[in-house]
């Protein structure tokens, strides 16, 4: 049977990205939440997952899921509008709004589909939507989806972000949204400067905490920590990092997660996460309101390490967090220095365009709390030698 002709595109453009270093394969990955993942039968340390504070192990998460099965099955079966929704779905709702200091909450499938949310429901053709250059595709693609007018300002740029605000300040309904750690680079956003213009320009304010949540503010995310959480209209937060589980979660006003509740597409037209989910979700937020000293220390790590790689010389560009960028520029120099780990016994991913802008390809280096001293210098010594090969 001869290949329809859009096939030829597909083969051609495959072609082109393995030419440039840029086609991506699942590697062949076992125990991938680990701190010991295992690659092609090799165990190797991770500094690859975002499982920040070591908790997608943790026993109690696991206990907690496993009994969610028994009581409540294994699925779901509908949306929660529909018949989705058990009862501890609800106290996971309380008990996560309480931990933020905020009115209510709502669970989503992921952080991914309640950004996409967030902006299908307060955003319309009328809206002017300010996004940092540097914001995750979900908020991005949550733009796409609601129709407004995407105003994009340099990453990090506050002189920048007031020219765009005063230029569009007659626009009917303004939004600013933006992550507090971007992904990447492991830097933080501006958050007292931004939330000063919102209220002077009359413009709501959507926090992305996704990578902030269980290690900032004693687990509550950078809002907290700066003091500015009630200046903040939305919390949006993600299970899948710092809690070592799955989901989305957006606390916020009664008013207002009454309304994303009725309006967010990705929410009403989706099967609830599973029980097996929500039960270690609760787990997992229990244990960080019980102790928040795994992020305060991953923090000191991480300042600690970053430290050391820049007095041997990489760049690590403005990381203030546990998210540690190793800069290299070229991708197939991050390729090489991912394989080089790797003979170290150390797995880091290497991130390359379109993820990153064009001449930034790099290592991105996630720390996670359940590293040992020995472990470090593990990963110091590994990265000497890599410079040395460089």
């Amino acid at each position: 049977m001869t290949p329809k002709s859009f096939y030829r595109r597909i083969e051609g453009e495959l072609a082109e990205l393995k030419k440039c270093s840029m086609l991506r394969e699942i590697p062949d990955l076992d125990n991938g939440a680990a701190k010991e993942l295992v690659l092609s039968g090799r165990k190797l340390l991770n500094l690859a997952s975002n499982d920040y504070l070591g908790l997608a192990m943790d026993e109690s998460l696991a206990h907690a899921s496993a009994e969610a099965v028994v009581n409540y099955g294994c699925g779901s079966a509908a949306s929660r509008l529909v018949t989705g929704n058990f009862q501890i779905y609800d106290e996971l709702e309380r008990e996560l709004a309480a931990f933020k200091e905020q009115e209510d909450c709502m669970l989503f499938t992921s952080g991914y589909t309640a950004n996409l949310a967030i902006m299908d429901s307060f955003a319309g053709r009328r809206t002017v939507v300010f996004s940092d250059k540097l914001n995750h595709a979900s908020i991005l693609d949550g733009i796409r989806i609601s129709g407004a007018r995407q105003v994009r300002y340099r990453h990090n740029d506050l002189a920048h972000l007031t020219k765009r605000m005063e230029a569009f300040k007659d626009a009917q309904e303004r939004i600013l949204i933006t992550d507090t750690i971007f992904s990447m680079d492991g830097d933080l956003a501006y958050l007292e400067e931004i939330a000063d213009l919102c209220d002077f320009y009359d413009t709501m304010l959507v926090v992305d905490e996704a990578h902030a949540e269980g290690v900032f503010g004693l687990g509550k995310g950078i809002a907290f920590e700066r003091g500015i959480a009630d200046r903040v209209d939305l919390h949006m937060g993600a299970f899948s990092k710092g809690f070592g589980s799955l989901g989305g979660a957006v606390s916020g006003r009664k008013e207002l997660i009454s309304y994303l509740r009725n309006k967010g597409r990705s929410f009403v037209f989706t099967t609830a996460l599973p029980p097996a989910v929500i039960g270690a979700n609760l787990a997992a937020l229990r244990l960080i309101v019980a102790d928040p000293s795994r992020g305060q220390r991953l923090l000191a790590m991480s300042a600690d390490l970053k430290k050391d790689l820049e007095s041997a010389g990489f760049d690590c560009g403005n990381s203030q967090s546990q998210i540690i960028p190793v800069i290299l520029g070229d991708n197939e120099a991050a390729l090489a220095a991912r394989d080089r780990l790797i003979g170290e016994g150390i797995y880091a991913a290497a991130i390359r365009p379109p993820t990153v802008p064009e001449g930034t390809a790099r290592l991105r280096l996630s720390l996670r709390a359940d590293l040992t001293e020995s472990d470090l210098q593990k990963i110091k010594c590994a990265f000497a030698g890599l410079k040395a090969d460089l």
